[in-house]
């Protein structure tokens, strides 16, 4: 596909999430449902086209290669991302099981259950490929040192003169057994070939009869040959058998495996130029236009001084760093509106003071009731199911907002190359430079407003001195946040404990196992099986479905992990041999996580006692929460492992 296919594509994609969105809106205002079956189609409707919606703009962030546009749809991304994971959780609430079955509705919308199927980010693993080679050298270099060491141990094994000939009397014993055997089988093959000798004597053939004996044998080879053909393309014909050039890629697969990477290739030096882009625009910005933001913002902080002064006959309080300084402001308020504000607020103190000082009357508690009479009849009335507040609606709302401001409408005939816009980019850094220039301004209009209060007011000692109060309580309670227990590894490296970890097995290296892997196929019947009280056993398709939305995802984007619904961990339970342990080992393969084998059978005898098991509990989350070493990002600790079940 062209880049023109690829954004018509992106086009078609936030048209359908224009309507979703218009959907999901509506919903909201409805009032509550009280049918379990409307509201669980309404649920799988939009789980659905989620996920519809999510395939698609996965494949445009691997094939669009223009970075400004990349960034808009990987912002899209993690927020269809959170939705899926916020519309799966709901659908948990209310039906009390993890395992969800939508054959009626895949019917009347069209589909085929592999539109169901979860991708997974390809740009998990590309972001961190130089950490997992990183890791993997470490890994491999502490293995090999350890297995160089244990190989010496066993080496230098010394044996007694008794074990010695012991072991020598037993190899000669099975090298004249080999010997035995040898002769006995050379003695069989000369009465074999004796046998065979006599017989050809005695039966003399014909010439007719040794022709008719060989076209025999030839015409049976030949036709069994025909046979396992004809069978062969038999069974290739009712999809029993795959083809035998089925794992040699086509000419199409190959030309487009290589089309993608030239795009990849493109993606990266697109987004090398972007970032240098970024820099030389801002130090232009800064450069021609600093100036002149520097000076239209000292005179208006100027002109707010005299306002202000003509208004109230005194200068203002200039605003804190933390409250934003000049930028509270000049944020779409007047003058007056900011000293009506500064008032409100110091009414607000006075009144809080006096309430602190007054007991509480009857009054209060007779308030208190009908506010509580007032929200039980609120309860009562909103009976029924609502939809929860979304924590990723709003970002799938700006990058569509966005995508309709900035690029639905743009002409882009002249950057058939897809590189970066310069006026994007300016926009932005004109913000950015204004923020910092703002930082430099209001340090010099602080200094001058202090310097013009003490010319014209002179009695503002007894603020300063409340102003050094406060900061001498808050260095008090910074002592006091301060305070931490003991680092029982205080003298040690990162890089040290991380050796010991391995050493020791608890930290081990995956298997190179891809998701895709564990073959499973989709319940045609849940639903059915479902409406005649019969619950369907799931299956491997659905435990891999899971495995994606509550392990993949979450450890894959970091924006998803801190706002969609916290899955602290994981069962897996079945019989031995259907894959338990394979799933855990795909899923660090496909997030790159670091696994930790903290599993009953494998920590015996590794840190006895109560010291030792605090030891080893202090040194594994010491390694996990260091964020300086890279290597170290995603963790999943393997806990427990059986032959029925396994806890991550």
């Amino acid at each position: 596909m062209s880049n023109r296919a690829y954004n018509k594509m992106w086009a078609d994609t936030h048209e359908a999430l224009h309507y979703l969105l218009q959907e999901e809106l509506s919903s909201q205002d409805a009032k509550p449902l009280t049918d379990r079956v409307m509201i669980f189609q309404m649920l799988t409707s939009f789980y659905i086209k989620y996920v519809q919606i999510f395939r698609n703009v996965e494949e445009l962030y691997e094939q669009i290669v223009h970075p400004q546009k990349r960034r808009i749809i990987h912002h899209v991304l993690e927020g269809v991302m959170g939705r899926i994971l916020e519309l799966k959780d709901e659908m948990v609430k209310l039906e009390f099981s993890e395992f969800h079955y939508y054959d009626d509705i895949l019917q009347d919308l069209k589909l085929t259950p592999e539109a169901l199927e979860i991708p997974i980010p390809r740009y998990f693993m590309k972001d961190k490929l130089k950490v997992m080679k990183e890791r993997e050298n470490i890994l491999s270099r502490i293995l090999s040192q350890s297995s160089i060491q244990v190989q010496k141990e066993t080496g230098i094994k010394t044996l007694t003169l008794e074990e010695a000939i012991q072991i020598i009397q037993i190899a000669e014993r099975a090298r004249q057994g080999r010997l035995r055997a040898k002769f006995m089988l050379e003695i069989r093959m000369e009465e074999e070939r004796q046998n065979l000798a006599k017989q050809r004597k005695a039966s003399a053939m014909a010439p007719e009869m040794a022709a008719t004996l060989i076209k025999k044998v030839w015409c049976g080879y030949i036709q069994r040959k025909i046979t396992k053909k004809e069978r062969a393309e038999e069974m290739i014909f009712l999809e029993m058998e795959p083809p035998p050039d089925f794992q040699k890629p086509s000419s199409t697969q190959l030309q487009a495996q290589k089309v993608y990477q030239q795009r990849q290739v493109v993606q990266e030096v697109h987004e090398v130029e972007y970032q240098q882009a970024l820099v030389t625009i801002k130090e232009q910005v800064r450069s021609v236009e600093g100036p002149d933001i520097q000076e239209t913002l000292q005179e208006q902080i100027r002109q707010w001084f005299i306002e202000c002064r003509n208004i109230t006959g005194k200068f203002p309080d200039y605003p804190d760093e933390e409250k934003g300084g000049s930028a509270a402001i000049f944020a779409s308020k007047t003058p007056q509106e900011v000293l009506q504000e500064l008032a409100a607020q110091e009414e607000k103190k006075k009144q809080k003071d006096k309430e602190k000082k007054e007991k509480k009357s009857g009054k209060d508690k007779k308030e208190k009731k009908k506010k509580k009479k007032g929200k039980a009849d609120k309860e009562e009335e909103e009976e029924g199911w609502k939809m929860a507040e979304s924590d990723f609606l709003p970002t799938v709302a700006e990058g569509h907002k966005t995508y309709e401001g900035v690029w639905q409408n743009r002409d882009e005939r002249t950057n058939l190359s897809q590189k970066y816009v310069a006026e994007l980019i300016k926009e932005d850094k004109r913000k950015e430079v204004e923020e910092e220039i703002r930082v430099q301004v209001d340090e010099l209009m602080r200094q001058e407003l202090k310097n013009l209060k003490i010319a014209v007011d002179r009695d503002k000692s007894t603020k300063r001195k409340g102003k050094k109060d406060g900061k001498k309580k808050k260095s008090k309670k910074e002592k006091k946040k301060k305070k931490k227990g003991k680092d029982l590894t205080a003298n040690r490296t990162i890089d040290s404990l991380y050796e010991e970890l391995v050493r020791e097995g608890l930290l081990i290296k995956p298997k190179n196992i891809q998701l895709s892997d564990f073959k499973g196929e989709y319940n045609y019947l849940g639903t059915t099986l479902r409406q005649t009280d019969i619950e369907p056993m799931p299956s491997l398709l659905d435990v891999k479905q899971l495995i994606t939305l509550y392990g993949i995802l979450p450890l894959g984007s970091q924006t998803v992990h801190e706002k969609a619904p916290l899955v602290k961990s994981l069962l897996l339970a079945g019989p031995s041999g259907v894959g338990k342990k394979m799933l855990v080992h795909a899923l660090c393969t496909e997030t790159g996580a670091n696994l930790f084998n903290l599993s009953s059978h494998n920590i015996t005898g590794k840190y006895p006692g109560k010291t030792g098991l605090q030891m080893m509990i202090h040194l594994v989350f010491k390694v996990i929460m260091d964020h300086e070493n890279h290597y170290l990002m995603v963790t999943i600790m393997f806990l427990c492992s059986s032959d029925d079940s396994v806890l991550w």
